[in-house]
C-alpha cells in the first residue's frame, strides 16, 4: 500500500492497530501489511504543519465467497478471526495544514528601512 502526504513530502507517519502493531514511515512509502480485521490509525507530522491523520480501513475480500465454497463454514470462520480475508485500500492520502508564519523570520518593517547599529552622528561646532 502507498502512503502520501500531498504537498508534504518527508513527514513522518506512524500506523498503528492491533492487527499490525506500530510502524514507522518517511512519505511518500509503500509498505507491506498483513491482513487483518482492525482499521489501521495513521497519524503524520511534519515541522510547520499541523498533525494529519486518517485511517485505513479493513474491508473484506470478494474471495471471502469462495471460502464458502472450497473450505466451507469452518474456513470461513477461521479466516474471518484471523483477518486473512480482509485487505486494506491500495494507497491512502493523509492532508496536513501548514502552520501560519511557521519557520519565517520577521524582516524589516515596510516603509522604516533597514536598521542599522547606532552610530554617533558628529556634531558642528556652532558658528
Amino acid at each position: 500500500m502507498s502512503i502520501n502526504t500531498p504537498g508534504v513530502p518527508g513527514a513522518m507517519c506512524t500506523l498503528q492497530s492491533p492487527g499490525v502493531g506500530s510502524r514507522s514511515v518517511q512519505t511518500p512509502s509503500n509498505i507491506i501489511l498483513p491482513k487483518s480485521k482492525h482499521n489501521v490509525a495513521v497519524s503524520c507530522t511534519a515541522q510547520c504543519y499541523a498533525p494529519g491523520v486518517a485511517t485505513l480501513a479493513s474491508h473484506t475480500e470478494v474471495m471471502a465467497a469462495g471460502n464458502v465454497l472450497f473450505g466451507g463454514v469452518i474456513g470461513l470462520g477461521v479466516n474471518a478471526a484471523s483477518g486473512a480475508m480482509n485487505t486494506y485500500d491500495a494507497n491512502v492520502d493523509v492532508i496536513m495544514t501548514p502552520i501560519p508564519a511557521c519557520g519565517r523570520t520577521p524582516g524589516p518593517k515596510k516603509g522604516r528601512g533597514t536598521p542599522m547599529a547606532s552610530t554617533p552622528v558628529p556634531q558642528r561646532p556652532p558658528t
